[in-house]
């Protein structure tokens, strides 16, 4: 299982960065959507809808996809419209802090939710941003690199929480939801993303507000990208299955990869229009 792992997870790695690096935005926005796609499928499934309903959510989502790109960007996706970016982030944004609160009150927050009308509706909210905001992240100038210190947040965060939260946890973070996640974890993760963030400020010499900003972003997307993931795990545990499908050996499914992402990309990605930080790179 190791083995099969480790395998996966190069070649993940390999097309990741392919991709990231060497398409030209339109090609990666098509390959970017195929992704959501595959992890819209996985959604269905968590929200327990038949095979039939299932392409019918797809439809849903590719529609939504379609509708977001008409609404934010102009001739080409590299030029959004910032105002109406924002709108539709602040929408995910506000949908995450909310989602963070029913992880906290699981099971009875499932009231509210553990309808499969109302788990599709939520996976719109998921998908659909995290896919603009990868779209626009990458548009920038450099924004290839944007995307990656996105990815090496969530990494920072998942890391540190890792290695302070075996040393030291002991006050369960959700213990409904995933039991082997502490507040020492968590705080040890932010502390992590806080010396990338300062490193980064540095290294960049952003100016002082920017650089304020800029960190403060960077702990609330780390925050972000744990409640991606308390979200789908508990999505997983209402469903009664441990991954999201099993399309990647050894690692389970899309979704079981972009579930920190999916929360984290939405409220970088603010930060980074915010603090102006493309203009910087």
């Amino acid at each position: 299982m190791l083995k099969q792992r480790i395998i996966t997870a190069l070649v993940l790695v390999a097309l990741f960065l392919g991709a990231l690096f060497l398409l030209p935005i339109q090609w990666f926005t098509l390959a970017t959507v195929a992704v959501i796609l595959l992890g819209g499928w996985e959604w269905a499934n968590l929200s327990n809808l038949n095979r039939a309903l299932r392409f019918v959510f797809l439809a849903a989502l590719g529609l939504a996809l379609i509708g977001t790109a008409q609404y934010v960007f102009s001739m080409e996706f590299g030029n959004p419209d910032t105002a109406r970016a924002r709108h539709i982030l602040a929408v995910a944004c506000g949908w995450w802090a909310l989602a963070f609160l029913w992880v906290q009150s699981y099971p009875a927050s499932a009231m509210l939710w553990g309808n499969r009308w109302a788990r599709g509706l939520i996976g719109l909210v998921v998908l659909v941003p995290a896919w603009l905001s990868m779209v626009i992240l990458r548009g920038q100038e450099h924004g290839a690199w944007l995307v990656l210190f996105v990815v090496a947040v969530v990494v920072a965060a998942d890391v540190g929480a890792y290695f302070v939260g075996r040393r030291f946890g002991k006050h369960k973070l959700a213990r409904e939801v995933s039991p082997g996640k502490s507040w020492e974890g968590f705080f040890g993760g932010l502390a992590a993303c806080l010396v990338l963030a300062i490193s980064v400020s540095v290294l960049l010499d952003l100016p002082l507000k920017n650089s304020v900003l800029f960190s403060f972003g960077i702990l609330v997307t780390a925050v972000a990208s744990v409640i991606g993931d308390l979200v789908e795990s508990m999505f997983k545990r209402h469903r009664g299955i441990k991954d999201s499908s099993h399309i990647l050996p050894g690692h389970g499914g899309i979704l079981d990869r972009l579930d920190s992402l999916s929360a984290a990309l939405p409220v970088f990605t603010m930060a980074a229009l915010a603090s102006e930080l493309p203009k910087y790179l």
